[in-house]
């Protein structure tokens, strides 16, 4: 249980780093991507079952 108080704590201490913008292009293109691959994969599953 002390190993959680003192994580917490140390956790509280971090200070707020917002994401720099090449991580925010990067995060956008993965779901981007993800979305994508999941339809394309999708309309492939159906062209063969059918």
């Amino acid at each position: 249980m002390e190993e959680n108080t003192k994580l917490s704590e140390e956790i509280k201490k971090i200070e707020y780093e917002p994401l720099l913008p090449i991580e925010k292009k990067l995060i956008t293109w993965s779901i981007i991507s993800g979305i994508a691959l999941i339809v394309i994969l999708y309309l492939v599953s159906r062209l063969v079952i059918n």
